[in-house]
């Protein structure tokens, strides 16, 4: 049954992965991307498979160190469940670089490739879209300005 839970969490939050990465611009896409409701299958999963295991969970958060954390993880609801709230994280960070995007206009051929490495390695993605996300508002910025030094000095 763990193995089969495993699974499911990664194959709950798919489809709202696809929304994003290949129909960027649907309506239906950013109305599912804003809501943080489609972790809640994922979380359900979390906690089937952090019940079982939940004293070793509590006892490695309650006072973290790698063994402790070893320990839970030797266990296969304990890897489990840390696999579930990984697969939850990712895709409320996918969402909400997603929304950051649309929101800067950040081209769906920039943001696929960095959704898909967010799946991969949401780390890495995360720094690669915080400097994109600087680097694009400074831009809005900057073109902002010039807009409205041009609109400033026609009017005079």
């Amino acid at each position: 049954m763990t193995g089969f839970l495993f699974q499911l969490s990664f194959w709950l939050a798919a489809p709202v992965w696809l929304l994003m990465i290949f129909a960027p611009r649907w309506r239906v896409t950013a109305r599912v991307a804003a809501s943080p409701l489609t972790v809640v299958p994922v979380l359900a999963v979390y906690l089937a498979l952090a019940a079982p295991v939940l004293p070793e969970l509590w006892a490695a958060v309650r006072s973290p160190d790698l063994d402790g954390f070893r320990e839970l993880t030797a266990l296969a609801d304990g890897a489990g469940a840390v696999w579930a709230q990984v697969i939850a994280w990712d895709l409320l960070l996918g969402q909400w670089m997603y929304l950051e995007a649309r929101r800067l206009t950040i081209h769906p051929l920039v943001m696929g490739p960095l959704l898909v490495l967010t799946i991969l390695l949401s780390p890495f993605a995360l720094l690669i879209f915080l400097v994109l996300r600087m680097a694009r508002e400074r831009s809005v910025r900057v073109g902002r300005a010039r807009e409205r030094s041009v609109r400033v000095g026609s009017v005079a």
